[in-house]
């Protein structure tokens, strides 16, 4: 039988330490491993391990590349497969600005199938800090949150991720007024997942597949939020089936980044009509990516290559003449003018008199590819 394992993440560590604290009291006999990276950019890191009752363990790690991919393959995921069938639960508290999405798909490898089985992805916050983070535009150097020497993200960015991709999430800390709030933005965040703030949800059931996982949060299968207003937060939703104008849409583009709080979705250009191009904006930075060709663009033939979430997230938008291609953006934050939004978008839009019409595409040099469409 495998050794169910569950990751918590988030950038509020206080948090995590209370989550994972109730997880080992309510499983005896767990165990919690967590991997210290405040000295990792002086090539130091510490592991370590704790039961209910106390620590039971602390080794410095020496990588010879000092930087979170190192650290999983070569010190956690060995840890965890040489403790499975020795505790009844293992539970990996993970550095503040790790996104949980790398390390689950880590673990799903060949060493570890047979004895590991990753049960839940948790994101532990604090109700009282995360409608104040979740606008902060410090990179995660200023906050002491980096996870890796050369660490560019922002504290942001990485909140919004780890919020997206979670099974479940966890509220601790604040009062009444700051667990409403937090709700609130996460109803806009992360509509579709469940938030505990007593209790805690099942973590020993069968295993998640990370490839379904990751089609919640990829782009060309998304679950994005619907148009919604909860008091003053609001999400407004864009859809469109005419292509941008890449100068027009470049011109708007910090405008769009900084009226709201979270933008994402995808996007297709005049210039680059066989392209899925990824929108992704956190409190004013934005990121352009590249995520592979639309589904109409490929042979019949290779339509069968694709996962079945991609198929179906294409039959829905489906047009006889474009076929998958849209424009699909949500953005979310508080007092959105929405008409203003939306004239703005429209605004954008190729004109049939520029159909035919040679355009210059200021996006190319800042796009990147996304190998995994």
């Amino acid at each position: 039988m495998s050794t169910p394992v569950v990751l918590i993440g988030g950038l509020h560590g206080p948090a995590r330490t209370e989550v994972v604290d109730q997880l080992l009291r309510e499983h005896p006999g767990a165990l919690a491993v967590h991997h210290d990276l405040t000295a990792i950019t002086r090539g130091r890191i510490e592991r370590v391990v704790r039961d209910d009752r106390r620590v039971l363990d602390i080794t410095e790690v020496r990588l010879a590349h000092s930087c979170l991919t190192c650290t999983v393959r070569e010190d956690l995921l060995p840890w965890l497969v040489h403790h499975a069938g020795r505790a009844p639960l293992l539970v990996v508290d993970l550095w503040d600005s790790v996104e949980p999405r790398s390390v689950a798909e880590a673990l799903d490898c060949d060493e570890a199938r047979d004895l590991l089985r990753l049960t839940a992805v948790l994101t532990a916050m604090d109700a009282e800090h995360l409608p104040v983070d979740i606008v902060r535009g410090d990179d995660l150097a200023e906050s002491g949150h980096q996870a890796a020497a050369g660490d560019r993200r922002y504290l942001a960015e990485v909140l919004a991720r780890q919020l997206e991709y979670a099974t479940a999430l966890v509220l601790r800390g604040g009062d009444a007024e700051d667990h409403d709030l937090t709700r609130a933005i996460l109803d806009h965040l992360a509509p579709c997942t469940p938030v505990f703030a007593e209790t805690l949800p099942e973590v020993s059931g069968p295993p998640l597949c990370t490839r379904e996982l990751a089609e919640r949060v990829d782009p060309p299968t998304a679950r994005l939020p619907c148009d919604a207003q909860t008091g003053e937060i609001m999400t407004v939703v864009w859809k469109r089936l005419r292509p941008m104008h890449p100068g027009r849409f470049f011109a708007a583009v910090d405008e769009l980044a900084t009226g709201s709080v979270r933008s994402r979705g995808q996007f297709w250009l005049a210039t680059q009509p066989d392209r899925i191009l990824a929108w992704d904006a956190v409190a004013g930075v934005v990121s352009v990516e590249d995520c592979g060709p639309w589904l109409i663009s490929l042979p019949e033939a290779a339509w069968e290559l694709m996962s079945p979430a991609r198929c179906v997230t294409a039959s829905l938008d489906w047009n006889p003449i474009l076929g998958d291609r849209v424009q699909h953006l949500v953005f979310m934050g508080p007092d959105l003018d929405r008409q203003r939004l939306l004239d703005l978008l429209d605004s954008c839009l190729l004109t049939p008199d520029e159909a035919e019409t040679p355009l210059e595409d200021p996006f190319v040099p800042l796009i990147t590819l996304k190998e995994s469409a």
